[in-house]
């Protein structure tokens, strides 16, 4: 497990940001949303896993609450966020598992072979709930590997995580 000391700990670190992907290499046939979607998938995978900090929660308590009522998509989640990830928005768990899995490039691996294989980009992914239990899933299925201290990429680690 990536173990982050208190003072290596990246002060307001950005992970993602929407308008780094629609103002870059982003499909012109597309919506702008689209490219709040991955972010807001994982996201919310955060908000209903307790990942989030102090602070995200005085200040997203009732997008959060509204999230996990399913009253509000994964795009709309991070767009009320302008299609930020940084790390203030995570508690100190929250953001070595991010650093683990997100800055490492694992969880766009997983989105893409999760939920956009046969799609032309991960930008075409619709924003459901279908496909959010999906990424959701194989997330869960990762972080139970990374909290036993699993975390090698191996085939075997894939099928289970596909299997989850």
């Amino acid at each position: 497990m990536a173990v982050l000391s208190q003072s290596n700990k990246h002060k307001n670190f950005i992970y993602d940001r929407a308008k780094h992907h629609f103002l870059g290499n982003f499909p012109s046939v597309l919506p702008i949303e689209q490219a709040y979607v991955h972010i807001g998938m994982f996201l919310g995978w955060i908000c209903e896993n307790d990942l989030y900090s102090d602070f995200f929660e005085e200040e997203a308590a009732l997008q959060i609450l509204r999230f996990r009522r399913r009253q509000i998509s994964c795009s709309i989640l991070s767009a009320v966020w302008d299609g930020y990830l940084g790390s203030e928005l995570f508690n100190e768990e929250g953001n070595e598992f991010c650093q683990y899995y997100y800055q490492s490039g694992k969880y766009k691996k997983d989105y893409e072979r999760t939920l956009a294989s046969d799609l032309p980009s991960i930008y075409h992914v619709e924003d459901n709930w279908k496909n959010y239990e999906k990424i959701a899933r194989k997330i869960s299925a990762r972080y139970r590997k990374w909290k036993q201290g699993i975390t090698g990429e191996t085939d075997t680690e894939d099928n289970e995580a596909d299997a989850s």
